[in-house]
């Protein structure tokens, strides 16, 4: 599977480019050596457990918004490039297969991980890092992809949602509606690239703007899929 290298690598160019604008925006106003410090932005951000509405909202945008459409369209054009699988041929009927089979995927995984969550009284929402700095944040956003929160003051829990969701997604399209060479190895395969998709998402969360004019907070997703509001109270 060709696609799912070339895909981690789209998804990388913006998170690069992301990690190099927020060191220029650093560096502009401290020093090197400040850069990595880890700084709380605000000693009173304190975690609030979403409410059912909030996880709802957040599970309907990963699953079905507009990132995952077109997640689905670049990956789908990259496999008709590739011609991949070749069962599914080209034109619009193979490329409807692709964008079908990827946004299928994507939604078997949301799914699977938030269901896990709620089973498992896990918190599968992404909350930005409350620290300055480019490394801390980055290690933050990576961190991130294998943890999840549990409990009222939502202490840091390895989540088996999140680990088992990227393969169950792979898995179920193996079996599912791939040609019947395809296996439990592709399946394994392909679900360490999504974990890998993963893992770039929540470095793009961690990166990209969320202000009020932002796609996120329009959504209602400020600050990380609704972490609290960092801004001080007026």
């Amino acid at each position: 599977m060709k696609s799912r290298p070339a895909l981690i690598s789209l998804l990388a160019v913006p998170a690069l480019s992301l990690l190099a604008g927020a060191q220029s925006l650093a560096d502009s106003g401290a020093s090197p050596g400040t850069v990595a410090a880890s700084t709380p932005v605000s000693p009173d951000l304190a975690y609030i457990p979403p409410t059912t509405d909030v996880k709802l909202h957040s599970y309907l945008f990963d699953a079905f918004g507009p990132y995952p459409i077109a997640g689905a369209t670049l990956v789908a054009g990259i496999n008709q490039a590739d011609n991949t699988p070749p069962e599914w041929k080209q034109g619009v009927a193979g490329y409807s297969k692709r964008f079908g089979s990827e946004f299928g995927i994507n939604a078997i995984t949301i799914t699977t991980r938030y269901a896990l969550a709620q089973a498992l009284h896990e918190d599968a929402l992404y909350y930005r890092c409350d620290c300055k700095g480019v490394v801390p944040r980055f290690r933050h956003a990576i961190v991130s992809t294998f943890t999840g929160r549990r409990g009222e003051d939502g202490h840091r829990v390895f989540s088996i949602s999140a680990f088992v969701a990227p393969y169950a997604g792979t898995m179920v399209a193996v079996y599912g509606w791939y040609p019947s060479r395809y296996n439990a190895k592709d399946g394994f395969r392909m679900g360490n690239y999504s974990l890998l998709a993963y893992a770039a998402e929540n470095v793009a969360l961690e990166f990209f703007h969320s202000g009020p004019r932002s796609l996120l907070h329009r959504m209602h997703l400020n600050n990380g899929h609704g972490a609290p509001d960092p801004s001080p109270a007026p």
